[in-house]
């Protein structure tokens, strides 16, 4: 089951990453009240977030020259304000659990369909110029600066949004979730880690998972 991931050589990233296989379409995995309870406002979870871990993960996507401010900010930014104002929005188990830790953890957090991407895997800052749709109308993002995973179609994955054509569909089976860490809040990225592949495991997937730079 083991992808290999080539991680470009970063002073800030500690990347992190779990490799899950279902045993059944997504469609077909039914998300855990413990997930479901996690989700919703008000809940108390083994993690949480805060302005210091919030300023270190802006910094590490700045290193690249990308601004992560306004629409184009890290997407676990963007999931405490829904989350703020009402429960997250419930797509599919391994989505779900992504952006529930994600959300709790502080970290920004990926879900890319293997079966969708294509190796090899690797991450590193985009060109300038470089964008891709990031949803189902058809909007873009101009990644210039911005770290990212790419297949070998180039980037499909980033702290502020994934690319559409790598997106999860309930028929996903396989799925690689990453985690975009900073070497500034040291063990933070391996808590992550272990806690996303304890729920993925906990939901029948068969998991690999691995963190560092």
């Amino acid at each position: 089951m083991t992808t290999r991931l080539q991680v470009d050589a970063h002073p800030l990233l500690e990347l992190g990453w779990v490799e899950a296989a279902f045993p059944a379409p997504l469609e077909a995995v039914t998300l855990s009240g413990t997930v479901t309870a996690l989700m919703q406002p008000g809940c108390h979870a083994p993690m949480s977030t805060h302005d210091d871990l919030r300023k270190h993960v802006r910094d590490l996507l700045r290193h690249g020259g990308y601004k992560p401010t306004g629409r184009g900010k890290p997407s676990s930014e963007y999931l405490h304000g829904v989350w703020q104002s009402g429960a997250l929005p419930v797509i599919n188990v391994a989505v779900d659990i992504g952006n529930m830790v994600s959300l709790h953890s502080g970290l920004p957090i990926s879900v890319v369909d293997l079966d969708k991407a294509r190796e090899p895997l690797s991450v590193g800052i985009a060109t300038e110029g470089t964008s891709y749709i990031f949803n189902a109308s058809g909007q873009t993002i101009d990644l210039g600066g911005l770290l990212c995973l790419r297949d070998a179609d180039g980037p499909c994955a980033n702290a502020v949004k994934d690319a559409q054509r790598t997106k999860t569909t309930p028929q996903t089976r396989r799925v690689i979730v990453t985690v975009w860490g900073t070497m500034a809040m040291p063990g933070r990225t391996e808590q992550t880690v272990q806690w996303l592949a304890s729920l993925l495991a906990a939901h029948g997937a068969s998991v690999q998972s691995s963190h560092g730079r």
